[in-house]
């Protein structure tokens, strides 16, 4: 497929430089030994437009007009539980002949770039899998796990971890990785951005779904998925965890760093990471100079919120896919990427505990099960995992994270009496934090508006020492003062509003004028 070559992060450069030494590898095909849930699983297929963008070429090859839909076309995958069936499970060529309307709905046509995959998935087409298109849905509601595929990858490239979560009780939304004007996906911030925004689609989506409980949302990426996800969760705070199988966050950082929104180190959702067996310092050197690889580490950013880091030696970046797996051509030349003596059958095992580590992250985070996170921060061994494949180390969340949002929600925790304290505490861990104005003074409004005029005057005072020069948030502060009934003090912030000469301080004037005329009156 087109953009293969960025798919595998570490493997990029380096399999120029070993596939011709490629060693023969074993003929044993991938299989999901994990034993399914008490669900039967259940897949539809949707297709479906996202009406707020445009996507591909205004014009054809012929330089002609484009007619019919013009709007983002997204295919969606929807894993549910469902009610046991008698109905034929789908075969891996069932999901691969998706690819033939993936983007042009109704009018099957299988684009040049998946015959190399065609080939290669050839011995395994015919493998049976769990779900049942169009099965009845079993009753109640379930939270929501939106899947982020790999670089320009089809949204099923982990059928096996998507029916296996639905098999567990969860809705798994998918859709396949389009670029932000093609189906060609770009190794760059609006490549990323594209995808982010089709995450907020499916969970704005997810919530028309009957079976769904659209407020437990988590989303998983695999590879490139694992950096969109993290741009997605920066804007949208309805995703409340993030699963990454050997994201691209930990390779592409400076693309993290450019986005201007994305800020690791103030985000307070959990996050399961799962690492790749590679690849050394000395490849990171060598390799990693592609743009957008440099800049600080997101992992270890992650300090306010939980990280659960899993290390799975045994497995290649590529294995983090069923489908992958299943592809004979991802194993040419493949042993040179392994490392010691694990081989291609250790990633069987290897996806197998990925999957169940996945799991036992979502029913702690999405399903606040109590034993899940107990099992989740046990050593590997304790949980009876080989740990020859795998190591696991949990971090907990520490700290507030220095952000107007966490200042808020730290005032609401605290009290509005600790706000010097608070404020204080934010500019010892970053000095150059303060409150914003414009938001801050509008904050001041919105609590005078809903009767909290304490709240409102403590919020002002701190803005008004912040920026003695904002006229805006004297006045603010005035009117927090008149509606506390201390006309004293309102009459003082007045004074200093107008004397600032803002843009409205003739209105101000006005309401200095009448406090003193009635303050005149009653003497």
């Amino acid at each position: 497929m087109r953009g293969r070559v960025l798919f595998c992060v570490i493997a990029v450069a380096m399999a120029m430089t070993c596939a011709a030494q490629s060693t023969p590898q074993a003929t044993s095909r991938f299989r999901f030994d994990q034993k399914s849930g008490p669900f039967a699983v259940g897949l539809k297929v949707v297709e479906q437009y996202d009406y707020s963008r445009t996507w591909g070429s205004a014009v054809d090859d012929l330089g002609k007009p484009v007619g019919g839909e013009r709007a983002r076309p997204l295919q969606t995958l929807i894993w549910y539980p469902a009610a046991k069936s008698a109905g034929k499970s789908m075969t891996v060529g069932d999901y691969f002949a998706l690819l033939e309307t993936e983007t042009s709905f109704g009018k099957p046509h299988l684009a040049g770039m998946w015959d190399s995959w065609k080939k290669g998935m050839a011995p395994a087409m015919g493998d049976s899998l769990w779900a049942v298109r169009d099965a009845t849905a079993a009753g109640g509601r379930y939270p929501v796990v939106i899947y982020t595929p790999s670089f320009g990858s089809m949204a099923w490239e982990n059928a096996d971890l998507c029916e296996y979560l639905a098999s567990n009780g969860y809705l798994v939304v998918a859709a396949g990785a389009l670029g932000a004007d093609s189906r060609t996906m770009t190794s760059d911030i609006a490549g990323i951005s594209a995808q982010a925004r089709d995450v907020s689609f499916l969970v704005g989506y997810a919530r028309t779904l009957p079976n769904a409980d659209s407020s437990e949302v988590a989303v998983a990426g695999f590879s490139w998925g694992g950096i969109a996800n993290l741009f997605a969760a920066a804007r949208d705070s309805r995703i409340r965890a993030l699963v990454a199988l050997d994201g691209s966050m930990r390779y592409y950082p400076g693309f993290v760093k450019d986005s201007g929104f994305v800020h690791p180190e103030q985000m307070t959702i959990p996050l399961i990471f799962f690492t790749q067996g590679g690849p050394s310092l000395e490849d990171q050197a060598r390799y990693f100079t592609a743009p957008g690889m440099q800049g600080p580490n997101v992992l270890n950013a992650w300090t306010h919120g939980d990280l659960e880091l899993v290390h799975m030696l045994g497995m290649g970046h590529e294995e983090y896919s069923s489908m992958y797996q299943r592809n004979e051509d991802t194993w040419k030349g493949f042993a040179q990427f392994k490392v010691g003596d694990f081989t291609r059958e250790d990633g069987v095992p290897g996806y197998a505990w990925m999957a169940r580590y996945t799991l036992a992250f979502l029913n702690g985070y999405l399903k606040h099960d109590a034993e899940a996170l107990k099992w989740l921060k046990r050593e590997p061994a304790e949980n009876d995992a080989p740990t020859h494949l795998f190591g696991a180390t949990f971090r907990a969340a520490s700290g507030v994270p220095v952000s107007f949002e966490s200042f808020r929600a730290e005032l609401g925790r605290r009290g509005f009496d600790h706000i010097d304290e608070v404020n204080a505490e934010f500019r010892k861990e970053n000095a150059d934090f303060k409150l914003p104005e414009s938001e801050a003074n509008d904050w001041g409004h919105d609590l005078i508006g809903d009767g909290h005029t304490q709240e409102a005057i403590a919020v002002l005072k701190l803005v008004t020492a912040t920026y003695p020069e904002a006229g805006e948030a004297y006045d603010s502060l005035g009117d927090a003062y008149a509606a506390a009934g201390n006309n004293q003090l309102a009459i003082e912030s007045y004074k200093k509003a107008v004397a600032t000469h803002f843009e409205e301080a003739g209105i101000t004037q006005d309401k200095l004028d009448r406090l003193e005329k009635g303050k005149a009156s009653a003497q």
